[in-house]
This record gives structure tokens, C-alpha cells and sequence, in this order.
């Protein structure tokens, strides 16, 4: 499909800066099959039916940009990097977006701070490189906490974060590190409302999905078919696996908490013939108009970029001329846009 039919004009002021406090104050729009209604998140359990089943991405997002230098010497000078990391490779290899990724060569190493050390492994053709560090595992995270910063998306401050972000930019679920942006459709849930869902007869479960750099990047491309999605790792605990089978056979709703969670589901069903079992591995799964949806059946999501593969996942789930609806109403109701921004509920 064409890229330019998902775009649309939004005002700049509409890109939300900051949450708001508390997180479950945001409005919420239902994009319901009878219409739009004009709600907030603290709604939601009179929105959804006792037997739902509520799927949470419990991914946890790590301080993933890092400063640095790389020492000059040999008539190079010093030169400032910035390096934002993508994915774990393994044995203390990442692939990590760097810049100015021209001044640097293979066998350079970088003095990040904190005293975090790396080598230039591998320049790849799309701009992406591979460090390897001089730490792992838990001691990398430990470093990470001390010296890294919360990888904000540019719209948010110019990508600046401070110290309100290390828990503005967290969810109440957070638990597994590997994330280099939120789960944002999570970041709208505090405890309060959670009790008000059990209350209501409404289930929650995890998966794990680690979100990475990818989000921020946009489609450059003129047709979909030419995109190409990077790979995400993710996991289906058995325990949710069952949580999900006991709620389609009680005739109840799996409802997706942000894309994240839907693009994993969807992974496993495609991959399992509609079924729903423990998974894990990674998926590059680039949902548009015309998918066949097999495992999700409301997705809460919040208002995504114009031209981006989530505004054509959204597309793809509630109809492309109805998102358009939703989100024509929604700018012309001043809802609040992206990551701290508001969210809407969708009905496949």
C-alpha cells in the first residue's frame, strides 16, 4: 500500500510533554462499533465485560543512550559519541545506533561514562553499528543505571531526558530489562485501577516483548511492501498461554495492552495456526490493512506518529477510514498525542 495513505496533519502542541498525573486521569477514547465516545482510562473497567482477559507487555525499559568519547591519537582528535542501544547480541556485543557514526571506524574504542568501555566491532550499511563492552549481564545493567539516560523519542524535549522520566517512562508492569522505549499504552495504569478491574471480573496477564530503537525510526519508503521491520525478542509464558485459552473458551475478550503485546500475540498465532502456546524467539511481523487477526480482540493503544508502522497497525485492526475518524475527532478535541500522550480503545 501506498505510505502517503496514512498520513495526516497534527499540531505540534498536541504532542504530549509530560504525563498526566494521575497516569489513569487520561482520556480515552472509545472507537466503538456504534460510534466515538469521549471517555477517560479510569473508564475502562465499564468499557470492557467480566471474562476479558487484559495482556500487559511487562518489559522493562533500560537507560539505553550512553555519552562517550573515542580518544584521538595518530592525528585524529577526540571525538564525542552518542550510542543508543538497539539489542543484545550476547557475550557483551550490542547493536546500537552511534553517532557521528562517519568519524568512527572498525577497532575504535569508545570511553562511555561511568567508566563503561567499548570496541567498534561492525559498521553496518543501514547506520547501525555493533560495540562490544568490557562488562555483561548484570554488571552492564548496573553500569547502565549509574551512567546511561532513558531513551526518550525526539518528540518528547528533543529525546532530553531528567530525572522525572526514570519512572515517567516506566509502567506499573515493568519487570524484565531490554526495552529501549516504553510500552506507552501500559503507562496509563496505576494500582487503583487495576483493583477497580479485578473488581469488575476482568483478568490480566504478561507477555514480554523488548521494544527496540526501530519505533523511533520512520518509514522512508513510498510502498509498505518495501519496509523492513527490525526484530524484536519476546516471549509467551505458559502461564499466560493458559490464561488466554480458558478465556476463549469461557467466551471472553483478549484484550492487547498497546501493540507490543498484539504484535507478539499475533507472532504466535500466525505461527501456530491461530492457537496460542508458549512462545519465544523474535518477531519482525509488520501488521497493514489486510491482515488477518487471529488472537486479539480490542487493542487500547495511544495516538501514534503519522506514516508510521503503528498508525497502519491501527489501521489494520479497526479499518484505515475509521482510525482517521477517530483521530480527526480526536485532534479536533485536543486529545494529547504519542508517548505521554492519551489513548483510545479499539474494536477489531
Amino acid at each position: 500500500m501506498r505510505v502517503d495513505l496514512f498520513d495526516f496533519e497534527l499540531p505540534d502542541d498536541l504532542i504530549a510533554q509530560r504525563p498526566v498525573s494521575p497516569r489513569d486521569s487520561a482520556r480515552l477514547l472509545d472507537v466503538a462499533p456504534d460510534g466515538l465516545h469521549d471517555c477517560t482510562v479510569r473508564e475502562l473497567p465499564a468499557l470492557l465485560r467480566r471474562g476479558d482477559l487484559l495482556v500487559f507487555n511487562d518489559t522493562k525499559v533500560i537507560p539505553a543512550r550512553l555519552k562517550g568519547v573515542r580518544p584521538g591519537g595518530a592525528g585524529r582528535q577526540d571525538v564525542a559519541v552518542e550510542a543508543l542501544l538497539i539489542r543484545d547480541l550476547g557475550s557483551a556485543h550490542w547493536l546500537c545506533f552511534g553517532r557521528p557514526v562517519k568519524r568512527l571506524k572498525r577497532g575504535d574504542v569508545i570511553a562511555f561514562a561511568g567508566g563503561i568501555g567499548a570496541k567498534v566491532e561492525t559498521l553496518n550499511a543501514d547506520g547501525s553499528i555493533v560495540l562490544v563492552f568490557d562488562r555483561s549481564g548484570h554488571d552492564f545493567l548496573t553500569a547502565l543505571e549509574s551512567s546511561g539516560a532513558v531513551p526518550l523519542p525526539p518528540y518528547i524535549r528533543g529525546g532530553v531526558a531528567d530525572a522525572h522520566d526514570r519512572t515517567d517512562y516506566q509502567t506499573l508492569f515493568a519487570r524484565v530489562d531490554g526495552s529501549v522505549a516504553a510500552p506507552t499504552a501500559g503507562l496509563h495504569f496505576t494500582p487503583a485501577l487495576m483493583a477497580a478491574l479485578a473488581e469488575a471480573g476482568i483478568g490480566a496477564t504478561n507477555v514480554t516483548l523488548h521494544v527496540g530503537a526501530g519505533t523511533f525510526q520512520p518509514v522512508r519508503v513510498e510502498d509498505t511492501d518495501q519496509h523492513k521491520m527490525h526484530a524484536e525478542w519476546g516471549e509467551v509464558p505458559e502461564s499466560t498461554a493458559q490464561a488466554i485459552g480458558r478465556t476463549r473458551q469461557a467466551g471472553g475478550r483478549v484484550v492487547s495492552i498497546g501493540t507490543t503485546a498484539l504484535r507478539l500475540l499475533e507472532t504466535v498465532a500466525r505461527d501456530q495456526e491461530g492457537a496460542i502456546r508458549a512462545w519465544s524467539g523474535e518477531t519482525d511481523i509488520f501488521i497493514t490493512p489486510g491482515f488477518r487477526f487471529r488472537a486479539v480482540d480490542l487493542l487500547l493503544t495511544n495516538f501514534h506518529l503519522p506514516r508510521s508502522t503503528l498508525f497502519m497497525l491501527v489501521a489494520a485492526f479497526a479499518g484505515l477510514e475509521r482510525i482517521k475518524a477517530a483521530y480527526a475527532h480526536a485532534i479536533a478535541h485536543r486529545y494529547r498525542f504519542y508517548s505521554y500522550g492519551d489513548c483510545c480503545l479499539l474494536h477489531r
